[in-house]
């Protein structure tokens, strides 16, 4: 239903000038709802025609004042229109504040994420990087596509964002869009923080987002297993933009590097560090955290095969981003990985082989540049074959330690004379003449169980004082416990 807006000028009667003028206010009406204000004019109430609501005459005060009033009628007129092609409710005193100049800018949706992302333009490189910029033009550009679609105008009022704005702009990047759950949770993210600037600067005073939940998918991030690497270490390439390809990614598969932190390696990053040993050391462009990571012979012996050949002390001949990612999934195929190969997958390798192979989290974290351990535990997780390799570690370990509390306790038995063991056995000494008397104790022994060993072996000896082993039992209890 199209909305009725009415401008009407009208002088207050009631409130004379003390030069005897009166002055002429200002109604904005749309759908019903008015919002006045006093224009600042005044005028003699002699010249003043109510049904007409102008003054009447061609007297010099009659014209200036009609001039004045269809001024104030056209600007008024043009903020209605403008707010009518950006927002779908437009009220009065909306109209009146924009017309008076007391609304503060920014007050719409793309407007205010403009300002936003100009903010950060002039950051880049300082604190913010290009990237950050980036994500954040694209993120108003799907903002801006929503709101026209949905709404049909160019741009929204803060205001008018509510929970059922979030819910529709969330239907609409994983439908319009076909963004997937973690994606578009990284887009309303980015809006939410457009949001907060507008609470905290009072331009809005409820959080649309209070009891909206952004819900972000647990995912298991791909890696490498060693078999998958080796396979990529161990092959020969025809072209030479592969073998480059393949050198740059094993190099992050051992150190870990982000593709921007392996692009921005310089050679004065890899240094000797308090151990002798090589380091590669810098800053990671994402987040400014430093990264220290000890280098293994292979990544070094990639660093020493490009020394030199490189302009701008570059450590590395990385291409862009686009074309890594590219030829690596031409790679996965000549390797046959039946996997989707990506450059940051070899951050994700470098931090679940460490965490396998025995470095602790705490290393890996610092090794990564992650400021908090959570982070770390998203990227590397146990896999099976580090349950495995445990489980048999902790399987070896009760082994060994059955197997020694076996072997002392026989080899204590082993050191009795035939009489004690018979007496173990509570057998009379006069069978000791028996050949066999030898073969059978050994028999009925290695028939007991540990348990039954020990509590034979106590309850005979410490009732006995006569016998040579006194200290017997103490060790037998040793032995079985440990």
């Amino acid at each position: 239903m199209k909305s009725t807006f009415r401008i009407l000028f009208y002088v207050k009667r009631d409130k004379p000038k003390s030069d005897g003028t009166l002055p002429i206010m200002c109604r904005i009406t749309i759908d019903g709802q008015a919002s006045r204000f006093n224009s600042k004019v005044s005028i003699s109430p002699n010249i003043w025609d109510a049904k007409a609501a102008m003054a009447i005459g061609k007297s010099k005060e009659a014209v200036e004042i009609n001039s004045l009033l269809n001024e104030i009628r056209t600007s008024i007129h043009n903020v209605y229109h403008d707010l009518q092609t950006k927002e779908n409710n437009v009220n009065a005193e909306r109209v009146k504040n924009i017309f008076l100049g007391i609304e503060v800018k920014y007050q719409t949706v793309l407007e205010l994420f403009q300002r936003h992302n100009e903010d950060i333009a002039k950051l880049v490189g300082i604190t913010k990087s290009k990237e950050t910029l980036q994500k954040y033009e694209v993120a108003r550009k799907r903002m801006a596509d929503f709101i026209k679609e949905y709404y049909h105008v160019s741009d929204i009022s803060l205001k008018e964002v509510n929970h059922m704005f979030l819910h529709n702009f969330e239907i609409y990047l994983m439908t319009s869009c076909n963004c997937k759950e973690n994606t578009t949770a990284k887009f309303l993210q980015r809006f939410r923080t457009i949001i907060l600037m507008a609470k905290n600067n009072g331009w809005i005073h409820a959080d649309p987002f209070a009891n909206f939940k952004i819900r972000f998918k647990k995912t298991d991030r791909g890696y490498l297993t060693q078999e998958e690497v080796d396979a990529i270490m161990e092959k020969e390439f025809a072209s030479e933009r592969l073998e480059r390809v393949r050198d740059i990614f094993i190099f992050s598969c051992m150190t870990g590097l982000a593709y921007i932190d392996v692009k921005n390696l310089r050679t004065s990053n890899i240094r000797t560090s308090f151990d002798g040993g090589v380091w590669v050391m810098g800053k990671r462009e994402k987040t400014g955290v430093s990264y220290n990571v000890p280098l293994l012979d292979l990544p070094r012996r990639i660093i020493e095969k490009y020394s030199g050949k490189l302009p701008d002390d570059k450590a590395l001949p990385v291409m862009s981003n686009q074309k890594m990612n590219e030829y690596l999934k031409e790679i996965g195929t000549l390797c046959n990985i039946p996997k989707n190969l990506s450059f940051h997958l070899a951050r994700h390798t470098f931090a679940t082989l460490t965490l396998t192979k025995g470095v602790s989290i705490e290393s890996v974290s610092k090794m990564l540049g992650h400021t908090n351990i959570k982070t770390t535990q998203i990227y590397a997780r146990i896999t099976d074959v580090k349950v495995s390799n445990d489980m048999a570690s902790f399987a070896q370990k009760l082994e060994k330690k059955r197997v020694k509390a076996k072997s002392e306790i026989d080899m204590l038995f082993e050191c009795l004379s035939l009489g004690e063991k018979m007496a173990l056995f509570n057998l009379p000494s006069t069978l000791s003449n028996d050949p066999e008397r030898v073969k059978r104790i050994a028999i009925m022994w290695n028939s007991l169980s540990d348990e039954e060993k020990t509590s034979l072996w106590i309850n005979t000896f410490e009732k006995a004082d006569s016998f040579s082993i006194k200290s017997s039992p103490n060790k037998i209890k040793l032995a079985v416990n440990q």
